[in-house]
């Protein structure tokens, strides 16, 4: 499986963005997907995640009710809304992919990785 990331970008604090997750392979409804983002020095940590059938998401607590996670298995794609942007926001983010049909959280879980799309949200 290969993820192609895209959608971030500069946006002021309260504005919203959706990033985008492509994957290639003809089992992509077989993939959990998550989002984990990386600020300068930190760790990578993890955002939210959906089950391969759609059914399942989990947020971490910090961007509860401001990300929403969905896919579309048609097109091969999840896609992260976020609005209410906050400067803490800031960070590399990247889609990962496993086998499995639950919302796992954990990078360890994970053993795709895309390539990283960039979000930087000014005060």
């Amino acid at each position: 499986v290969q993820l192609q990331a895209s959608g971030g970008g500069l946006v002021q604090t309260g504005g919203s963005l959706r990033l985008s997750c492509a994957a290639s392979g003809r089992t992509w409804g077989n993939y959990a997907m998550a989002w984990f983002r990386q600020a300068p020095g930190k760790e990578r940590v993890f955002v939210p995640s959906i089950s391969a059938n759609g059914v399942g998401t989990y947020y971490a607590d910090s961007v509860k009710g401001r990300f929403t996670l969905s896919r579309d298995n048609a097109k091969n794609t999840v896609y992260l809304q976020i609005t209410s942007l906050k400067p803490d926001d800031t960070a590399a983010y990247y889609c990962a992919a496993t086998t499995g049909n639950y919302y796992y959280t954990a990078r360890t879980d994970y053993d795709y990785w895309g390539q990283g799309t960039q979000v930087t949200v000014s005060s």
